[in-house]
């Protein structure tokens, strides 16, 4: 077996499944989820159809690096959503099809990292547990970068020593953040660019949440956006990540994207050759439509603000907590220990939030996750709201 296996760290639901089986929910309360950020409202019907109406390509082999006309809809919407130079980005080499970013975001580490030369991974802390189980599969040490209200939810590359640049290979980050909700600003990207031109290193940039914001006049900034204007058109060592999961509510089609510098795009796609995992004719398809429209995009962005004014309105005066630049997560501060926050929530009212130490470790003596919860306001609004209000009821009889 692997020995790299046994450095693995449980997930954070197993965490949490074992931290709420010690208790019993109340039977006369349904139970709403609040734990999990699975998109819930409805899948575009158009999306549907498509994929519906292309079962008869079930008789082929699909390519690796998918349908031309998939790679050019990607390519387009890249270019119209983070104001890139028109026609610049190569659709043959510097887009690639995937089936969901979870997949590719592991791969991209097995591809990349060399694992004979002491390599290190960075990672923003907390994160998504993908991060750090793709570096140790791959060889690496992770590094945790902590993001804490102190540095604004950033992480602090300033902080980094000349050792550990040395040693890096890869640098996850995850904009807008998972649980954080924090966007990146344009000074933060074009410094780790600048940082990657001097020792070497590929950024990976996970956007998986950039469409999902409150103000339409100020969209996330994304990774190749500010190469770009940087004038680096090559977008070398930068690749972003992006998927229809929670666009498009679409979780269950696992179809996403990678994009960036085509010479490690190159190398991606043969280590994908040889791992087998070609999107489906029918997925390639209906993901087409669903890069192609923006209308259902706008209005699931509408879903996501009413559920945040509702909940905030709710909450706010019982505990800490912040709208979030971008995404579908609140990271409120507990007046309690986390654990014991989560689990005295289902325990009382059964409702289930995740401890923020479970998406964390501990790093330069602190666990960044500590004293917060993630609340992932996927629920239909009416859920959302009964939900915030059996919390408010839990955090005023402590």
């Amino acid at each position: 077996m692997n020995p790299e296996l046994e450095r693995l760290h449980p997930y954070p639901f197993e965490k949490l499944n074992a931290l709420k089986g010690k208790v019993t929910a109340p039977a006369d309360k349904a139970h709403i989820a609040l734990s999990i950020g699975e998109p819930k409202h409805a899948s575009p019907h158009f999306v549907s159809e498509e994929m519906i109406s292309h079962l008869h390509g079930l008789a082929n082999y699909p390519l690796t690096k998918g349908r031309q006309e998939l790679r050019e809809a990607i390519a387009g919407w890249l270019e119209n959503r983070f104001q890139l130079p028109p026609g610049r980005l190569d659709a043959e080499r510097q887009v690639l099809p995937v089936t969901g970013t979870r997949e590719a975001l592991f791969a991209f580490a097995q591809a990349v990292v060399d694992r004979g030369s002491n390599p290190l991974v960075m990672m923003p802390n907390p994160f998504y547990q993908i991060y750090e189980g793709a570096a140790i599969l791959a060889g690496a040490d992770p590094l945790y970068l902590n993001t804490t209200a102190d540095n604004g939810f950033v992480p602090d590359f300033d902080a980094i020593s000349e050792d550990q640049w040395q040693r890096c290979q890869l640098v996850y980050i995850c904009s807008p953040g998972n649980p954080t909700g924090k966007v990146l600003g344009r000074d933060t990207l074009k410094s780790l660019i600048e940082k990657s031109d001097q020792y070497d290193f590929i950024i990976a940039s996970d956007e998986c949440y950039s469409e999902i914001y409150f103000d339409e006049a100020e969209p996330p900034l994304g990774l190749l956006q500010v190469a770009a204007e940087m004038g680096r058109e090559d977008y070398r060592n930068c690749l972003v990540f992006h998927s229809l999961s929670k666009r498009s509510n679409l979780p269950g089609l696992r179809s996403g994207f990678v994009a960036g510098d085509a010479e490690v795009m190159d190398k991606f796609l043969l280590y994908r050759t040889y791992h087998g995992c070609a999107m489906p004719p029918a997925t390639q398809a209906a993901s087409i439509k669903a890069w192609q429209d923006e209308v259902h995009v706008k209005a699931n962005r509408e879903l996501y603000r009413q559920k945040f004014d509702a909940v905030m309105e709710i909450l706010s005066p019982v505990m800490e907590l912040e709208r979030p630049d971008a995404g579908f997560y609140l990271w409120a501060k507990t007046p309690i220990d986390d654990t014991e926050f989560a689990q005295g929530l289902f325990a009382q009212q059964n409702v289930t939030v995740l401890p923020g130490q479970y998406l964390s470790r501990e790093h330069s003596g602190i666990n960044p996750g500590a004293g917060r919860v993630r609340m992932a306001l996927v629920a239909e609004l009416d859920e959302c709201i009964e939900a915030a209000r059996r919390i408010r009821d839990f955090v005023q009889n402590l």
